[in-house]
């Protein structure tokens, strides 16, 4: 490991918006009294990355609380100092493996998940490690409000496909389906927010796919 990364490892262990594996379990049910200090509806971003989509929403929703989740602190790190700095505080950071979400939120204690432009693991021998997965829709399903609604952005085409098959496979509502964002009419304020990444897929002449879910 880098100089740099294990700097930021070092740096984001001292970082009040952020949770890292063990010590997170502490905020299960507890995160609208013990890390918010509000009831604002809890809004989770999956696979975050450097954060710049949760960083963001937060900034257009001051009337919602944020949570940033990924395994790689090294990206967590740029956007919980950018919150920090910048005094963003509906907003924190989560390290934790995603399948592992059911132990650090209670049924019901999530509003709304997001998934930006995950890895979409197109080996058949991973499928269970795709997030839109039947494994992980079951912990969705569980942690998430009745109601509570799942978005995917992603530029790859076939987690789309697949995600629309296990949309229908488990009867789900499916809200908005497109697989050209950008030329459709639901590119609103808030799916309009790029990533470093969706901006060089966007350069590429990428497609971007979206679709938005839920367990009703």
């Amino acid at each position: 490991m880098g100089k740099d990364k294990l700097r930021r490892f070092a740096e984001i262990s001292t970082f009040e918006n952020v949770l890292q594996l063990e010590e997170g379990h502490a905020r299960k049910g507890q995160w609208h009294p013990q890390q918010f200090e509000n009831q604002h509806p809890l809004v989770l971003e999956l696979a975050c990355g450097k954060g710049e989509y949760t960083v963001e929403m937060a900034r257009l929703f001051p009337e919602k609380n944020f949570i940033g989740i990924d395994y790689k602190g090294n990206r967590i790190w740029r956007g919980a100092k950018t919150a920090l700095e910048e005094a963003v505080t509906n907003v924190a950071f989560l390290r934790i493996q995603i399948e592992n979400i059911e132990a650090y939120f209670e049924p019901k204690e999530v509003s709304e998940i997001w998934i930006t432009f995950p890895d979409p693991q197109p080996q058949v021998s991973r499928e269970k490690k795709r997030l839109t997965s039947s494994r992980f829709l079951v912990n969705y399903r569980n942690i998430l409000q009745p109601g509570g609604l799942v978005h995917l952005k992603t530029d790859d085409d076939n987690l789309y496909a697949y995600t629309l098959a296990k949309i229908e496979e488990h009867q789900l509502k499916l809200h908005i389906a497109t697989n050209d964002l950008y030329h459709s009419v639901f590119a609103d304020e808030i799916l309009s927010i790029k990533t470093y990444y969706e901006k060089k897929y966007l350069k590429n002449n990428k497609n971007i796919n979206y679709l938005k879910f839920s367990f009703d």
